[in-house]
């Protein structure tokens, strides 16, 4: 085999230290660093000789890194270490606040530009598989209709904004699809439907002893942009409920497109992706380690600058050589 690629991980949460199991599954590449905000000396590591280095001390390894793989947070981690991380390495991002995306792959596009580095931005399975499932599906049925359910499954960000709420000592929100919605969309019906008929969100909170129980529920149905616009419900439970039943963080969806096709559009079509995933993380850390493959032939290549899944062919993502595609996948 050619000689591994070699890998960093910028931050070891339940990210990184999943890509650090994904790298385990992947001959071609090799764990040569992980960089942490911590003090490296207090953090263990699955990998055994790998060795831990404060973030401050990262630009120093560069020449020994082929990818890095940043695992920060979308709200304030990845906007500044995505464009700051690129001036030094081809970067991997699992950046997925949507309605940002356009503005962080400018930044991170003139940064790697301007250091002829390759940086892929927004992959995991939503942005990432989910993306790459719509934009396949709306090429082949042009006259069609999106559509994206969620669940069931943790929602990390609704959890915490429950977490944040006086008198909660701990919480888990699940996002469900409605059945119904989702065997109208099967059907073909090509409905319009409401952000509360293709989702509920059922909420398990622990709250402080004597806390004001109702006030924390009202709290949460009318919290804006989290689940004022969907029908949910709350279970108060235990500490040791909690810890027995929600300790896991799975997830999953489906990206469905209905369209017509034929002369007079008299034949229905239903394109349909789905995932189920016992570890939202440790399958979000896989696609990862896919892309960093990807970056680094890219980078080989010569190409540089910003990229995202719709900018990546397939075959960059395999192990397989192009004749053992083309013989076994094909």
């Amino acid at each position: 085999m050619a000689e591994k690629i070699r890998v960093g991980i910028l931050g070891y949460g339940n990210l990184g230290k999943g890509v650090e199991c994904a790298l385990k599954q992947n001959e071609d590449m090799e764990l040569v660093a992980v960089f942490t905000r911590r003090n490296p000396e207090d953090l263990k590591i699955l990998t055994e000789n790998v060795p831990v280095y404060n973030v401050a001390d990262a630009v120093a390894h560069k020449e020994e890194i082929d990818v890095m793989i940043l695992c920060g947070g979308s709200a304030t981690d990845l906007p500044k270490q995505t464009p700051e991380f690129v001036q030094y390495f081809n970067v991997i991002d699992s950046f997925d606040t949507h309605a940002r995306i356009p503005e962080h792959f400018a930044n991170v596009d003139a940064a790697a530009k301007a250091s002829g580095k390759v940086g892929i931005i927004s992959c995991g399975w939503d942005p990432g598989m989910f993306s790459l499932n719509r934009v396949y599906a709306s090429a082949v049925l042009p006259q069609g209709k999106d559509y994206t359910f969620w669940g069931k499954g943790v929602s990390q960000g609704h959890s915490d904004a429950i977490r944040r709420i006086e008198g909660v000592v701990d919480a888990r929100q699940y996002t469900i699809p409605v059945e119904e919605a989702l065997d109208k969309v099967r059907s073909g019906a090509n409905p319009e439907l409401s952000t509360r008929e293709k989702h509920t969100r059922e909420c398990f909170v622990v709250a402080e002893e004597g806390a004001d129980l109702a006030r924390i529920e009202k709290e949460i149905v009318t919290m804006p942009n989290y689940f004022a616009d969907y029908d949910t419900t709350v279970h108060f439970i235990s500490m040791e409920e909690l810890k027995a039943n929600h300790s896991g963080i799975p997830h999953g969806g489906f990206v469905i497109r209905t369209g017509k096709t034929g002369w007079n559009e008299e034949y229905n079509n239903v394109i349909e992706y789905s995932l189920k995933l016992d570890s939202n993380p440790a399958f979000t850390s896989s696609v990862l380690v896919a892309y960093a493959r990807a970056a680094y032939r890219m980078a080989k290549e010569g190409q540089s600058g910003c990229k995202t899944v719709f900018d990546v062919a397939p075959a960059q993502l395999c192990m397989a050589s192009g004749e053992e595609l083309r013989a076994h996948m094909l």
